[in-house]
């Protein structure tokens, strides 16, 4: 195994140059995944991936219940995210990173962030809001793509807007509004659980529009340096 640092920087490499250490959340969740992948250095990271994709598509079915076991969504979601950074980690820090794997788990976050959107549909969110918040989970990693493919070898600073604080919006505000139904907090006589998981959809929005117009800025300049393709 790769040492933390060894890690960091080589998980640095296989995202165009972007220093983990820009931003304290990804930087401290990438440490996380790392302390997590030393004792189980001997796990496939195509098994992470999988269950990944299987513990998301599960915490669906708690936010179709409502109230107090959005609680378990929110862990659910949490726990996705968690495996989705383990697989990384066991992949680069265990030498065994590759072109496919890095595609593979690519596509497999973009399936899970489908499945945290379908979580705040039926969980009561605005169809359309819900919509949003999905479309804007794969907006960034789109143009990211598009700009590496017009030649851009860096993918741009890290925003507001990264895939740790995806995951923790999504987690916090389906999670949080299952707390507030246990302590069976109302306003005017009213359940907020619904409202609660609007207002994490809306500002999961938010960070998603702030994040990628930071990316589209800094892909904007980096663009305007490259000559274009044949």
């Amino acid at each position: 195994m790769l040492s933390r640092d060894e890690y960091l920087a080589a998980w640095s490499r296989w995202h165009g140059g972007t220093d983990p250490a820009d931003s304290r959340l990804v930087h401290g969740w990438l440490t996380l995944a790392y302390t997590l992948a030393v004792p189980l250095a001997r796990l496939s990271p195509l098994v992470a991936t999988a269950l990944g994709l299987v513990v998301a598509g599960a915490a669906v079915g708690p936010a179709a219940a409502g109230g107090g076991w959005l609680v378990a969504t929110g862990v659910l979601i949490g726990l996705s995210g968690l495996l989705d950074s383990l697989d990384g980690a066991l992949a680069i820090a265990g030498g065994r990173a590759s072109r496919r794997g890095f595609v593979l788990d690519s596509a497999v976050d973009r399936l899970t962030e489908v499945a945290y959107a379908l979580a705040f549909w039926v969980a009561g969110a605005p169809g359309w809001l819900a919509a949003a918040f999905g479309a804007l989970c794969w907006l960034p990693d789109y143009l990211r793509a598009r700009a590496g493919q017009a030649g851009v070898s860096e993918t741009g600073a890290i925003s507001v807007w990264e895939r740790p604080t995806r995951v923790a919006m999504a987690g916090f505000g389906l999670g949080g509004a299952g707390v507030v139904a246990l302590l069976g907090i109302e306003v005017d006589g009213h359940d907020v659980v619904a409202a609660v998981v609007t207002v994490g959809a809306a500002v999961g929005c938010l960070l998603g529009v702030v994040g990628t117009t930071q990316l589209g800025v800094q892909l904007r300049r980096a663009l305007g340096e490259q000559t274009p393709p044949g």
